[in-house]
């Protein structure tokens, strides 16, 4: 059975109630019976552990939506078991983890075993998501009834860009009919083709070919009227560029469903920080320019961009150790994302509540998962911040099998202190 506790003197916020007021946040056999200013008066449950969080807060765990993990198929990266440890580390109590393994994760069997991994070894919540097309190839769905009756939480093809308009339709229409997401990257194969980083002045000083903004532009205005045309709900995965998030609002005011994400990489680094070919800033969508950064966090702060995901994607010394052209693209994120989201908070950037519903609330929305509230009856899912500790992360401080961080060294303010997972203590400092 999971703890009972009750967390008090601490300031909860809770955007799925708009709430952000000291008080206390009481715990019953994993189910929140109240939180907030009203449960200091609500006395304690027996055989409860009470826990004074003065200068502290709590917020619902947050959701990550975009997760790939090694299992099955390259473990030696990461593993579902290492993936939620180091979720929990970051407060991440939920993630969705991306199909992209080996075997791709195209049919049930596949579905099953992710699940039952997750029900025996992670010790946060893991939610598969299921390719959009068999084998991820672009080119025939994959059975969308069953898979969705399986457990899977949406539809993408992950890394890959679909770029078939007739199937893209098809798939949207079959996921509306079964209330699912289609949840996709936008990068088209032409233009995007053997560029490795943001294309402007740098990458012709680094010598380095370049990714133009329309590679990510054109592919996402294609499945935003595709979007529209079929009702369907359509989430674009990672936009880097402002005209990204331009589109969506424009997409929105046509009455299509639509909804986006952003990487944290593309909010709190840019192109500058590649500097001399550091390969683990080498990322999918690329840095873009600090205008650009800027400007995308504008648009979370204002609501244009839904979520903020970790886009955790290990890789090794065999895969980045390499010229930069040729590293693969990708870094872990999920023990930092609430870490380097903080900055938006501490420069002003982002208001507090908003940042959390990006991390937590809104994401869970999106994808109809049972997470992202601190409401009474709700599984008690709970991140403990302290928001001014300072702290440096090391590299043998790494939780996840694999290193490829951009924030290695880096300095942080703010750091999960516990994470609870149906009230049950699963990471604590």
């Amino acid at each position: 059975m999971s703890q009972s506790i009750v967390l008090t003197n601490v300031r909860i916020i809770d955007p799925s109630r708009n709430v952000d007021e000291i008080g206390a946040v009481i715990v019953k056999d994993g189910v929140i019976v109240a939180a907030g200013k009203d449960a200091n008066n609500q006395g304690t449950p027996e055989a409860t552990e009470v826990k004074d969080c003065n200068g502290l807060v709590a917020v619902p765990g947050l959701v990550d939506a975009r997760v790939f993990v090694g299992e099955p198929g390259a473990e030696h990266r990461e593993t579902i078991e290492s993936a939620s440890r180091a979720a929990a580390v970051g407060g991440v109590t939920s993630f969705i983890a991306m199909p992209d393994t080996d075997p791709v994760i195209d049919d049930i069997a596949l579905v099953e075993f992710m699940q039952k991994n997750a029900r025996d070894k992670a010790i946060v919540n893991v939610y598969p998501a299921a390719a959009l097309t068999k084998g991820l190839a672009g080119t025939e769905m994959t059975e969308f009834g069953l898979l969705r009756e399986a457990g899977a939480v949406c539809f993408t093809n992950g890394r890959r860009p679909l770029h078939d308009t007739l199937i893209l339709r098809r798939a949207m229409t079959y996921a509306r009919e079964f209330g699912a997401v289609v949840a996709l990257e936008t990068r088209d194969k032409y233009l995007g083709a053997g560029g490795v980083m943001n294309e402007g002045l740098l990458a012709s000083w680094l010598g380095l070919s370049g990714i133009p903004r329309e590679a990510e532009i054109i592919p996402l205005e294609r499945d935003l009227r595709v979007a529209g045309l079929t009702k369907g709900a359509y989430h674009a995965a990672q936009l880097s560029v402002p005209e990204s998030a331009e589109a969506i609002e424009v997409a929105r005011k046509r009455g299509a469903n639509v909804t986006c994400g952003v990487s944290i990489n593309n909010l709190t680094l840019n192109e500058n920080d590649i500097g001399e070919y550091r390969t683990f800033f080498k990322l999918s969508p690329p840095l873009r320019s600090e205008d650009d950064r800027v400007k995308m966090v504008e648009a979370l702060a204002k609501g244009t961009i839904d979520i903020v995901v970790s886009s955790h994607d290990p890789q090794d010394v065999d895969t980045k150790r390499l010229p930069f052209a040729d590293a693969a693209d990708g870094a872990i994120g999920l023990e930092t994302l609430l870490a380097a989201a903080l900055r938006l908070y501490h420069d002003g950037s982002v208001p507090l509540m908003r940042l959390i519903d990006a991390l937590s609330t809104r994401p869970a929305a999106i994808f109809g998962l049972e997470a992202g509230t601190l409401k009474p009856g709700a599984k008690a899912d709970i991140a403990l911040i302290d928001l001014e500790e300072p702290w440096i992360l090391s590299k043998d401080a790494i939780v996840s099998r694999s290193k490829n961080t951009p924030f290695e060294n880096a300095r942080f303010t703010g750091r999960v202190v516990q994470t609870y997972v149906a009230g049950k203590l699963v990471h604590a400092l």
